[in-house]
């Protein structure tokens, strides 16, 4: 029987993509006590790249959002692989730091990183509110838009 985290997914007709193998020297995930260190993850979705290019340029900040959200289901898809698939182990989100890959005069960072902010808040309800920061870059790894980290409180 799926847990209460997977039937709100359901709910809510939301995919996961696989959870990405590293693309350099580190872990996708480390857990320390009762947390949850997920990686920066990128704008994969099982294995194609997408949003290569800058917000603000080649995006729109709407664009730049459904970027971030594509961040935001990998970090779900790493964190439910570091929980043996059980996604209802997740206490909370307790941390979420998005970078976005823009030109200097971008200022509408918060904005793009909601999407993965949102998409958190959707999944876990009250327990995916998290503390935050939302970063401009001049680049990202394999020149994606955005890329998203999280911390999280495992039961």
């Amino acid at each position: 029987m799926p847990g209460k985290v997977e039937a709100r997914l359901t709910e809510l007709k939301i995919e996961l993509p696989r959870a990405a193998a590293p693309a350099a020297n580190y872990v996708p995930t480390v857990i320390a006590g009762k947390l949850l260190f997920v990686a920066g993850q990128v704008t994969f979705w099982n294995g194609e790249l997408k949003f290569v290019g800058k917000v603000g340029r080649e995006f729109t900040v709407e664009q730049g959002y459904e970027a971030a959200r594509l961040c935001g289901l990998n970090v779900i898809a790493q964190a439910k692989a570091a929980c043996g698939g059980d996604l209802d182990r997740i206490k909370r989100c307790c941390k979420v730091t998005g970078f976005v890959n823009c030109p200097p005069d971008f200022h509408d960072h918060p904005k793009v990183i909601n999407g993965a902010s949102d998409l958190l808040v959707q999944v876990f309800g009250d327990a995916g509110k998290h503390a935050r920061a939302a970063v401009g870059s001049v680049s990202l790894p394999l020149g994606v838009a955005t890329e998203v980290e999280a911390i999280f409180e495992l039961v």
